[in-house]
C-alpha cells in the first residue's frame, strides 16, 4: 500500500518470461479468479468459422462437380473461380488465429506483471470483478460492467486502482465507454459533492455520464472554479466549504486537476476517461503521487458531522433555551434542566445523500428551441432578405 513500501516498479519492466505469465493465468484459472474469460467466446467463434468454412467448401464441391462435365475445357477455369473463396477463408480463419494467440499472451504477460508491481508496492492484485459494488456514477450505467486490472491496498486506507467498463445501447448503436478509477474509503459517510474537471471537457461540456442542476453549483474562492465544477446538494454549501478548505483545494488543482472527482458515501472516487491501471510505470508514479497528497487530507474529514440529524439521533436535543438565565424566569414556575447538547451520529441526512439530477425537460425545453428558431430562420430568411434589397 502506498507509505508502507518504497514505489518499485520494477516487475513492469522484466524481461518477458512466457512460462511464468501462462502459470501465473493458469493458477487464476484454476483458483476462479478469472471471470467470463473472452477467450472462450473467441474459440467459439473460431470453431463456427472453422464448420462454416467446411460446409461452404462442400457445397462448393458439389457444385463444381456438377458443373464440370458440362464445361469441358473450362472447368480448369472455373476451379480457380471456386478455390478462391475458401482461400479467402482459410486465410480469414489463420489470421483471426494468430491476432487472437498474440492477444492471449499479451494479456497473460500484463496479468503476471501487474501482479508482481502489487506484490512489491504490498498490494493486492484481483484480475476482474464483474459488476463492481461502488457507489458511483459511472458504476451503476449501461450493461456488461466488468471491473479490471484492480490493485488493492488495506493501510493506512483501503485504496482501490482499476479500469471499469460497460456497453451503452442507442438504438441499434452499442457503445463500449472505458474509465480508468481511484477509490479511497472514508472514515465517515459525506454529502453526495462531485468535482466536475474542465480540463477534460469535451465537445458538449462535462465529460461525465450524469449532470446536474445549475442551482446545486457552489463557487469556491480562488481560481478553483476555473478547474472544477463543485457540485452540491442545496442546503450543503456551509459542509462543502467545511470539506473543502483552502489547503484541501490546494492538493486537488495542483495533483488531480485532470480527473473527475466524485464523494458519495464513505468513497473518494476519482475518475479518468483513460487507464490508470496499466504496465506503465510513469502511470503509476503519477497515480500513486495523487493517493499519497490526498491520503495526507482526508483524516480531517472524519471529524464532519450533519447537524441535520441531530434532532433525531437517540438522547440527542438541541439547546434551544440555553441562553435564557435561570432568574428571568418567573415566580412558581420551575426551569427544566437544560439537556447537554450531544454530538450527531454519523450519516448523512437524507436530503445530502444523493445530488438531483437535472431534469430531462430542460434539455428538452432547449432542443425545441434551438430547432424553433431555427425553422423560424430558415422560413423568414428569404422574406428578410427580399425587404432589405428592395
Amino acid at each position: 500500500m502506498v507509505g508502507i513500501r518504497p514505489f518499485d516498479a520494477r516487475a513492469l519492466t522484466a524481461p518477458e518470461d512466457r512460462a511464468a505469465a501462462r502459470a501465473f493465468t493458469a493458477r487464476l484459472r484454476a483458483e476462479q479468479r478469472l471471470p467470463g474469460s473472452s477467450s472462450a467466446s473467441a474459440i467459439v467463434a473460431m470453431v463456427a468459422g472453422v464448420v462454416i468454412l467446411g460446409v461452404g467448401g462442400v457445397v462448393l464441391t458439389v457444385l463444381f462437380v456438377v458443373l464440370a462435365a458440362s464445361l469441358g475445357e473450362g472447368a480448369p477455369l472455373l476451379g480457380i473461380l471456386f478455390l478462391l473463396p475458401l482461400l479467402l477463408g482459410v486465410g480469414v480463419i489463420a489470421g483471426g488465429y494468430v491476432a487472437f494467440r498474440h492477444a492471449r499472451r499479451a494479456q497473460e504477460d500484463r496479468r503476471w506483471r501487474m501482479a508482481g508491481f502489487a506484490r512489491d508496492v504490498g498490494m493486492e492484485y484481483v484480475p476482474a470483478v464483474p459488476a463492481p459494488g461502488l457507489p458511483g456514477v459511472i458504476f451503476g450505467i449501461g450493461s456488461g460492467r466488468v471491473a479490471s486490472d484492480i490493485l488493492r491496498g488495506h493501510q493506512p486506507r483501503f485504496v482501490e486502482v482499476g479500469n471499469h467498463t460497460y456497453t451503452v445501447s442507442n438504438g441499434k448503436n452499442t457503445t463500449t465507454m472505458r474509465w480508468g478509477y481511484i477509490a479511497i474509503r472514508l472514515d465517515v459517510p459525506l454529502p453526495h459533492i462531485v468535482l466536475d474537471s474542465t480540463a477534460n471537457d469535451g465537445l458538449f461540456g462535462s465529460n461525465l455520464p450524469a449532470s446536474w442542476g445549475r442551482a446545486q453549483q457552489l463557487s469556491l474562492e480562488g481560481d478553483f472554479d476555473r478547474h472544477f465544477r463543485l457540485f452540491c446538494p442545496r442546503g450543503y454549501e456551509r459542509d462543502a466549504l467545511y470539506l473543502f478548505t483552502p489547503d484541501v483545494m490546494a492538493r486537488f488543482i495542483d495533483n488531480a486537476s485532470v480527473l473527475d472527482v466524485e464523494i458519495v458515501d464513505d468513497w473518494l472516487l476519482l475518475y479518468s476517461r483513460e487507464e490508470l491501471s496499466t504496465t506503465d510505470p510513469a502511470r503509476w508514479a503519477w497515480v500513486f503521487s495523487v493517493i499519497s497528497t490526498l491520503l495526507d487530507k482526508l483524516d480531517q474529514w472524519a471529524r464532519w458531522r450533519d447537524d441535520r440529524l441531530a434532532a433525531g439521533a437517540p438522547g440527542a436535543e438541541v439547546p434551544t433555551g440555553a441562553g435564557i438565565a435561570a432568574g428571568s424566569i418567573g415566580a412558581g414556575v420551575s426551569a427544566a434542566p437544560l439537556q447537554p447538547w450531544v454530538r450527531p451520529p454519523v450519516g448523512v441526512a437524507p436530503p445530502g445523500r444523493r445530488l438531483r439530477g437535472r431534469s430531462p425537460w430542460i434539455v428538452v425545453a432547449i432542443v425545441l428551441t434551438v430547432f424553433g428558431l431555427g425553422g423560424l430562420a430558415v422560413t423568414l430568411g428569404p422574406f428578410l432578405l427580399l425587404q432589405a434589397m428592395r
